[in-house]
């Protein structure tokens, strides 16, 4: 679809399913708001945090909310794919984590350093004790690059080595680096890590994004370009999975399956990877790293995490996948990153989750039940080149769950996911961040 495609009846139905959207809000936060004294910690100020303070806010009065986490700065992390392509500037994606506390709520600059959820406690890095009626755990995940032998963050932007996760100084400095081997060529190595990640799709669209570049900047028949992947597959939604090995193959993007990344030396620039048969050594002239990811320490080191299972070596909250309420301590609650879920580690999956989890915390306050569930949602705008990107969305069950239905085709690409993603997202995730979304 080219953007004359999309004509104004499309424009006028996304409209008012967006107008609709707005006015069910609305109505939400119309409700009187319930009278209360409880003390609620929200350890974490990324998005997650930032809109469970804003919509505990808006539905309690009298509570007391503190909002623990030291970061002045608040980072846009979808628009970081953006700058590391050279679409959007670094302080796209740079705002202030003040501007979205919300009116009444505590904002504590420390860390968590310990929780103790058998002593209802959060401990912070000063030993400041913060004791709690109820517990939203917000703190996202660690990025963990020192678990790849030979890689440190003050790597990237040298060597032929990128990597967009590491913070918008670190996005530009990769796409200086993609766009120089855009122009010259030779081998792109592009890796994918074995742990659970945020934003799963965003390998994948950095390799498409450097491909579509490469071709756009006259260095595309002098490059190869290689996608390890770490497990059998390209994406965990299968029909999702198969529709981009049929992208990579049409654009000559080479793909090694099993293959996860386990060092670096970057003055020969030489990549260990290991397989199902050893291990292996690939050469590359620009690389995009992307890190193992775990459960922030504070996290990993209490009794919250699954003792058992895919999530409990990386310290991921054992949490009911439905309603984000952790299993063993009912008045604790894991939202974003941190919780163990089977999807989710998305900006889409905060939106659906916050408002799921603090309607049961608010109904507990209440005395009464709450039937909210949260049912896996999440979206993946797959950038699959400049102008088109095909708009992913799906649930626990791998089921797609397209927001518009006859407007836009989950697994085509066009201009108007491009746009969406490149445009729209962004006051979206403002609106979601100030619980209005």
């Amino acid at each position: 679809m080219e953007p004359m495609d999309f004509n104004r009846r499309d424009w006028l139905k996304l409209l008012a399913a967006g107008a609709a959207a707005a006015s069910t809000a609305s109505r939400a936060q119309a409700a009187a708001p319930v009278n209360t004294k409880a003390r609620i910690v929200i350890a974490g100020a990324g998005a997650a945090g930032l809109a469970t303070a804003a919509r505990l806010a808006q539905r309690l009065d009298g509570a007391s909310i503190t909002l623990v986490d030291a970061r002045q700065q608040h980072y846009y992390q979808p628009g970081f794919t953006l700058v590391g392509a050279g679409i959007k500037p670094a302080d796209y994606v740079v705002s202030s984590t003040g501007s979205y506390v919300p009116a009444g709520v505590q904002w504590l600059q420390e860390r968590v350093a310990e929780i103790d959820p058998e002593g209802n406690k959060v401990v912070t890095t000063s030993g400041k004790t913060l004791d709690y009626d109820f517990l939203v755990v917000a703190t996202g995940l660690q990025l963990e690059y020192g678990l790849i032998e030979g890689m440190e963050p003050g790597l990237i932007g040298q060597h032929g080595i990128g990597s967009i996760y590491n913070g918008p100084q670190a996005a530009a400095a990769t796409w200086g680096l993609m766009s120089q081997f855009a122009t010259q060529g030779g081998r792109g190595v592009f890796t994918r890590p074995a742990t659970e990640m945020k934003c799963a799709g965003a390998p994948l669209k950095y390799t498409f994004l450097s491909e579509d570049r490469a071709t756009r900047q006259g260095g595309r028949s002098k490059a190869e370009f290689v996608y390890f992947s770490n497990n059998a597959t390209l994406f965990s939604v299968p029909i999702v999975s198969e529709k981009v090995r049929m992208l990579f193959r049409e654009r000559n993007i080479q793909t090694q399956y099993n293959r996860v990344l386990t060092a670096i030396d970057p003055g020969r620039r030489i990549a260990t990877f290991k397989t199902p048969e050893g291990t292996e050594e690939q050469n590359w002239d620009f690389i995009h790293v992307i890190p193992p990811m775990l459960a922030p320490e504070a996290v990993r080191n209490s009794p919250l995490p699954w003792t058992t299972g895919n999530w409990a070596k990386e310290g991921w909250m054992e949490v009911d996948k439905g309603t984000l309420r952790h299993v063993r301590y009912p008045n604790v609650f894991g939202v974003g990153d941190i919780a163990g879920v089977p999807k989710g580690k998305t900006a889409a999956s905060v939106k659906w989750q916050v408002p799921v989890a603090t309607d049961h915390l608010v109904a507990d306050i209440q005395g009464k039940k709450s039937d909210a569930i949260y049912n896996g949602y999440t979206s993946c705008p797959l950038i699959t080149r400049l102008g088109q990107a095909m708009l992913v969305e799906f649930d626990y069950e791998n089921n797609l769950t397209p927001s518009f239905p006859g407007v836009i085709a989950p697994l085509e690409e066009l201009w108007i996911s491009w746009v969406m993603k490149t445009m729209a997202l962004k006051p979206t995730y403002i609106s979601m961040l100030r619980g209005r979304a």
